[in-house]
């Protein structure tokens, strides 16, 4: 589905969007357009995942830049963080790293100008944690730094809608998306509601547990996708342990409108995290992989 209000909507619809959730914003539209060409063209966004800092600032620019331009229709970056409770061991590594090397919420930031400006036709969704973007008050600062580097939206892996509004009130008024994620345990009848507040598109964690490649996606995936995908008026995003064309072409059979790899690209780029051209060509083939089959 569209990730804006259908043509028809009527103004209370319209209204109540404004009031709850983040994809009325500008971020929203141009995360939600990008999905939408995908998918005009019979493909399935991707949207690869790298991390701020990682190997070092300048390496990082150049791995995003490469992710961009080998396939990607939207990128997520991953804001360094001491304690990444959602992220595996591959994760994990790359952002220990790069706090080693003294990124810092202020150095990431700095980092997606670059990147924003070098490929401003991308929209990017940076991804943290609660504590790195609200740090005891409301968010309205970072917020305000996330919208003047360039960023379209942001995930906040830990925020829960439930106690999300007062951050998507920030967001709102700084033209950001802010993306939620359902999981498989998010009770179906709590799903509808999380994908209606979630701007830009909805992510969906294909597994129970943490990030990290996988040989295998789930039995289940399919239709979890299919379940979310149902009720959902935002685009749906696959993420979590998709490491493979056979797998991005799996989602794709399943309805998803987009997928999010993220440690297999880290993987891609060997122990010291400078083969740019693996993880290229890692983006290459699944972007080679995003079309959707007929039938």
């Amino acid at each position: 589905m569209s990730a804006l209000l259908a043509p028809d909507a009527t103004g209370a619809d319209r209204e109540l969007a404004a009031a709850i959730g983040t994809n009325e914003t500008a971020g929203a539209r141009r995360i939600g357009g990008a999905f939408g060409r995908a998918g005009e063209t019979g493909r399935i966004a991707l949207v690869p995942y790298v991390v701020a800092g990682y190997p070092d600032a300048s390496m990082s620019v150049r791995i995003a830049v490469a992710a961009i331009d080998s396939g990607a229709d939207v990128l997520e970056i991953g804001l360094p963080y001491s304690d990444p409770l959602a992220d595996g061991a591959t994760l994990q590594r790359a952002s220990q790293i790069a706090l080693g090397a003294g990124i810092t919420l202020d150095g990431s930031l700095r980092l997606i100008e670059q990147i924003a400006s070098a490929r401003p036709g991308i929209p990017i969704v940076p991804m943290g944690y609660a504590n790195q973007f609200l740090g005891g008050g409301d968010g309205s600062a970072a917020a305000a730094r996330l919208a003047a580097a360039g960023a379209a939206g942001v995930i906040v892996a830990d925020l829960t809608p439930d106690e999300g509004g007062p951050f998507e009130a920030v967001a709102r008024a700084h033209d950001l998306a802010l993306v939620y994620l359902v999981a498989p345990t998010t009770p179906p009848a709590r799903r509808a509601d999380v994908a209606r507040r979630s701007g830009g598109f909805l992510y969906c964690v294909s597994l129970v547990g943490v990030t990290g490649a996988r040989d295998a996606l789930a039995p289940s995936v399919g239709r979890l996708v299919r379940e979310v995908t149902a009720v959902s008026p935002v685009p749906v995003g696959v993420g979590f342990g998709v490491s493979k064309p056979a797998h991005v072409r799996a989602i794709a059979r399943a309805g998803a409108a987009g997928v999010i790899v993220a440690s297999a690209l880290v993987d891609a780029l060997g122990s010291d995290g400078t083969d740019v051209e693996a993880m290229a060509a890692l983006v290459s083939r699944l972007a080679a992989a995003t079309s959707i089959a007929p039938g």
